[in-house]
């Protein structure tokens, strides 16, 4: 069972969170379809006014078609003893397999948003902007020459954040 909290009763340290525990990004199709990747890049805080969260998604992988097909998405953090969930969703296209089944979580649903029952934390959020890297707008040279070797730029979703809910 989950309950609504503020976003200003959050607890969790967001380098931590999204650094060190993890993310599930979900988003679904207006099908009903839904895919999750795992997500250690990203950042919480305030955009127009609005309390919302900062994801960067590279073109090839499949959650981004669930992302690009919605106006919504969820975040979730599962509870500790979930690193190997984590790092198989990380690591397996949903293109493939069912690896929502075969990581053992259960899809659940805030409208149409898909989260999971599993989690300890999910974010039910409304996408707000995205845009594309732009490979000339790195200012450090060593980004690019580290992170996008392929040239796979991230495109960048700021969402705000319209429900917290956290388990009970």
């Amino acid at each position: 069972m989950f309950k609504e909290i503020k976003t200003t009763e959050l607890t969790d340290n967001p380098f931590d969170l999204i650094g060190k525990q993890w993310l599930l990004v979900t988003a679904g199709k207006p099908d009903g379809s839904c895919n999750t990747m795992t997500a250690s890049w990203g950042g919480l805080g305030v955009m127009w006014g609005k309390d919302v969260a900062f994801l960067v998604i590279r073109p090839q992988r499949y959650t981004k078609e669930f992302i690009d097909s919605s106006d919504t998405l969820s975040i979730s953090v599962l509870p500790d003893g979930y690193k190997k969930q984590y790092g198989y969703l990380g690591s397996v296209s949903g293109r493939d397999e069912d690896k929502i089944a075969k990581a053992g979580l259960t899809v659940t649903r805030d409208g149409d948003t898909p989260y999971f029952e599993e989690a300890r934390l999910a974010m039910i959020c409304k996408k707000r902007f995205a845009q594309p890297y732009d490979p000339d707008s790195f200012l450090d040279p060593a980004i690019k020459e580290d992170c996008y070797p392929q040239k796979d730029y991230h495109t960048l979703y700021i969402c705000e954040i319209e429900k917290v809910l956290v388990k009970e």
